[in-house]
Parts: C-alpha cells; sequence; structure tokens
C-alpha cells in the first residue's frame, strides 16, 4: 500500500481515534484501493538499472582494452545521457502521479541514487580519455570488475523491487552482497592508493589515477546505498 495516504493516523497519548476521523480513514482506503499504482516507477527502476550496468560494462572494457579511447569514451556518455533521460522523466511522473507504490521521498532517493552510480562510472571513464593515460593500472582493472558484478547484482535486486513482498528475503541477500563488494572495493582502493604514493611514481601519474580509482569506489558508494534505500523499503513494507 503506497506511504503517501497518512493523514488520518491517531496521535499517540490521544486515545481512541474519533469516529469521523475513522470514517474518513475507511474513505481514504477505499480511495487508495479505487486509484491504481502506477507500476511505471518500476520500470524506470529497472531501466535505470540496466543502463548503469552496460555503462558499468564498457568501462571494464576500456580499462581491460585501452585502445580507441574516444571512441569508447564516447559509448559511455551516449549510456548516461539515455540514462539521464530516464531519470527525469521519472521524477516528473513523482511530481504528477497521485498513488505511488511506496514513499515519494523513498522513490527519490532511489532514482537518484541508481543515476549516480552512472554519473561517477561516465565521470572516471571521461578523465581516462582527458588525463592523456599511457598504461592502465591493474588494480583500477579489479576495481572496475567490482563495480561490474555490483551493478549486475544491483540490476537484479532492483528487479526483485516489483515483486519484494513475494520473498524479501531473497531481495535482502541481494543488498548484502552488494555491501559486501562495496566492502572489497573499498580494500582495493586502500591497496592502490598505498601502492600509488609508496611505488615512486611521477606526482602528476599519482594525482591522475588517485582521482580516476576514486571516481570508480565512489560509484560502488552509490551502489551500497542503492542496496540501502531498497533494503530500508522492503523491512519497511514487507
Amino acid at each position: 500500500m503506497s506511504a503517501v495516504f497518512h493523514p488520518f493516523a491517531a496521535h499517540a497519548g490521544h486515545g481512541k481515534v474519533p469516529a469521523a476521523s475513522q470514517g474518513e480513514g475507511r474513505a481514504m482506503t477505499l480511495l487508495e484501493r479505487l486509484m491504481p499504482k502506477s507500476e511505471d516507477f518500476f520500470s524506470d527502476f529497472e531501466a535505470q538499472a540496466d543502463a548503469v550496468v552496460e555503462g558499468a560494462k564498457l568501462l571494464k572494457d576500456l580499462l581491460e582494452d585501452f585502445t580507441d579511447v574516444p571512441q569508447k569514451v564516447a559509448a559511455i556518455k551516449a549510456v548516461e545521457h539515455r540514462a539521464d533521460d530516464i531519470t527525469h522523466r521519472a521524477f516528473s511522473r513523482l511530481h504528477t502521479q497521485f498513488i505511488t507504490p511506496f514513499d515519494r521521498a523513498e522513490i527519490h532517493r532511489l532514482l537518484s541514487r541508481i543515476d549516480d552510480v552512472l554519473d561517477l562510472a561516465d565521470s572516471a571513464a571521461a578523465r581516462l580519455g582527458l588525463y592523456d593515460i599511457d598504461q592502465v593500472l591493474p588494480e583500477a582493472r579489479e576495481l572496475a570488475g567490482v563495480l561490474l558484478a555490483q551493478t549486475e547484482k544491483m540490476a537484479e535486486v532492483v528487479r526483485g523491487l516489483r515483486t519484494f513482498r513475494r520473498d524479501p528475503g531473497a531481495v535482502l541477500e541481494g543488498c548484502r552482497e552488494i555491501n559486501a563488494l562495496e566492502n572489497q572495493a573499498d580494500s582495493i582502493t586502500r591497496r592502490t592508493t598505498a601502492k600509488l604514493f609508496r611505488g615512486g611514481s611521477d606526482p602528476l601519474t599519482v594525482v591522475k589515477w588517485k582521482e580516476i580509482v576514486d571516481l570508480i569506489e565512489s560509484a560502488t558508494d552509490r551502489a551500497e546505498d542503492v542496496a540501502n534505500v531498497i533494503e530500508g523499503v522492503v523491512l519497511e513494507h514487507a
């Protein structure tokens, strides 16, 4: 049931709800049942998540085969633009849809966090194209692989959100897996940073790779945020 309607809840410490309020509450419940909840938001979440997977795969492919860099960076940017269109359409619907699947603030947060994952991956790709990188840092490939695995699990969890009441445990387990992958990304990032600063590399190279690695790691943070939002929705509504 939508979290949008809670205007007739009893106030703490006031005892029994007045009969008039009970009648209003029953009328609102009937209204909620008569007004269909839009499934379009779930389609938006899923389309967003699929775009994120596509972008993460392109980023990993770029780092695995560092050739034709401008074209590969442009391909990631094109996916990011397509995802932005999905996000903006969903935000517009959020402001006009009367009945929503769950709380509007949570829908807004979920749309924003999914979008953030791809924005950060795109930013990392853009810097790979701009910073005159000659040789790819192996740990960056490893980190991109973790991000891809995380986004694939994220897409699975997002798809499960549509019917999470049937098996909330499966969705929650997926959220835990996303969190575990984020911990793995943190470990890789710490190891990579230590290697950069103690390896005797050119300072400018260190700065370039530190920024790129931090952007990819931040993308894994946002994917964890997606999992946290979904976990909260499931625990509240299951």
